[in-house]
């Protein structure tokens, strides 16, 4: 099976969303379901997990009934303030029976303080989120949160976590590789971290990128991780501003191509599936 592990979709109709806005003209308008299915039947994938948007939780009943009209959506990642402890608890009650609610995640790239992470109140909520067995994406920005996540791991070893986007390696700034990939390697030593093989396109130059400028990055991430610790996710319908859902897709295969069968297996599906327990 083929997942792609890291899909938007919206209604600004009906949910209220920070991003996109109005500027933002190519994604300023309903994306749903209906759009994404023709481009996963085209690149051969067998199903998605929705990731969150909106850090509230209109947005995730949103999302999980979409999950529910939709066959191929396996998974959703939504949202509880996991800096409110209390609360994060009656909201993962509330969803404890509901068989696409996965795992959480929250703009940590939002918020004015680069320590948010690691509060006592974010840690605690954190704690919460293991103990109800669910996974918690990590939208780790470099270098501000990449940094403070051996901490988390260390300090909630029953939380499995993801780094979006291999938390955003500074392609395209040409400088900075080496402390991220210092950073990254940091954080894989923990085995209850993983990385996400999503978004690299925007790492880059948005109008004019290839996937060898992905290569050094998957690479770092491969000896980090290892395949059974890396998924892929196309970041669709932000791929959209970088070529789409094809492009995103056709530069993944070329970055995996000297992969064994078994190593493209779990990057490409596998290790989504276990991660997420599709």
């Amino acid at each position: 099976m083929i997942i792609d592990s890291h899909v938007h979709i919206w209604n600004i109709d009906k949910v209220r969303y920070a991003w996109p806005t109005p500027d933002d003209a190519d994604l300023y308008r309903n994306i749903e379901p209906v759009e994404l299915k023709p481009l996963l039947g085209a690149a051969g994938i067998n199903g998605t997990v929705l990731v969150q948007a909106a850090d509230h939780a209109e947005e995730t009943d949103y999302l999980l009934e979409q999950a529910k009209q939709h066959e191929y959506i396996l998974g959703v990642v939504g949202w509880v303030p996991i800096d409110r402890p209390d609360e994060a608890r009656r909201q993962l009650e509330k969803h404890a029976g509901n068989r696409y609610f996965k795992g959480v995640r929250h703009l940590i790239h939002c918020e004015n303080d680069p320590d948010w992470l690691v509060r006592p109140e974010v840690l605690e909520g954190l704690r919460v989120l293991a103990a109800y067995g669910k996974t918690f994406d990590v939208v780790a920005v470099f270098p501000n949160h990449l940094r403070h996540v051996p901490d988390v791991a260390q300090q909630v070893p029953g939380l499995r976590m993801v780094l979006d986007h291999l938390a955003k390696p500074p392609i395209a700034l040409g400088v900075g590789m080496e402390e991220w990939a210092a950073q990254l390697e940091a954080a894989a030593s923990h085995p209850n971290v993983h990385g996400k093989l999503s978004g690299l396109n925007t790492a880059c130059d948005w109008n004019d990128w290839s996937s060898d400028d992905w290569r050094a990055s998957v690479e770092v991430a491969m000896r980090a991780f290892g395949a059974e610790r890396l998924m892929f996710g196309s970041d669709w319908p932000v791929a959209n501003l970088a070529g789409g859902y094809e492009r995103v897709w056709e530069a993944t295969n070329e970055v995996l191509a000297g992969l064994s069968e078994r190593e493209r297996a779990a990057v490409l599906g596998g290790t989504a599936k276990a991660f997420y327990k599709l």
